[in-house]
C-alpha cells in the first residue's frame, strides 16, 4: 500500500506502479546530480517507469503465458528500481533520506507482490 498526495491508501496495483514512477521522478528532480550518480538516476527513472508500463501490458495480454512473462518483467524492474534507490541513497544522501527509503520499501513491496502473482499464475 502506498499513499498518494491526499494521504489515502492506494490498493490499485496499476495506480501504485504509476505513483512509484511519478514519485521517483519528483524525488530525482530534487536530488543533487553529479558525475557519479547521473547514470544511476537515469537507470532508476527507466526501471521504475517500466514497472507500471509492463503491468499495464500484462493486464491487456491475450494469453496466460504473455501475462506471466510481463509480470516477470514487472518483478525484475521492481527489483532493479530497489537496487538503484538503495545505491543512490547510500551514495548521495549518506543514509538519511526518508523519501528514498520509503520509495525503496515500496519497490521491494511491489517486487513481493509480483512474485506472489507469478506463483499463483502457475
Amino acid at each position: 500500500m502506498t499513499n498518494s498526495t491526499n494521504k489515502k491508501p492506494v490498493y490499485n496495483l496499476e495506480e501504485r506502479t504509476y505513483l512509484l514512477a511519478r514519485n521517483i521522478v519528483q524525488e530525482m528532480k530534487n536530488t543533487k546530480k553529479d558525475f557519479y550518480n547521473e547514470d544511476d538516476i537515469k537507470q532508476l527513472i527507466k526501471s521504475s517507469g517500466s514497472v507500471g508500463a509492463n503491468y499495464i501490458e500484462a493486464n491487456g495480454s491475450f494469453s496466460k503465458k504473455d501475462f506471466v512473462q510481463r509480470i516477470k518483467i514487472c518483478r525484475k524492474e521492481s527489483k532493479e528500481s530497489a537496487y538503484w534507490l538503495r545505491l543512490i541513497n547510500d551514495s548521495t544522501y549518506d543514509n538519511d533520506s526518508k523519501n528514498l527509503k520509503t520509495l525503496y520499501q515500496e519497490a521491494v513491496e511491489l517486487k513481493k507482490i509480483f512474485s506472489s502473482i507469478m506463483e499463483k499464475s502457475k
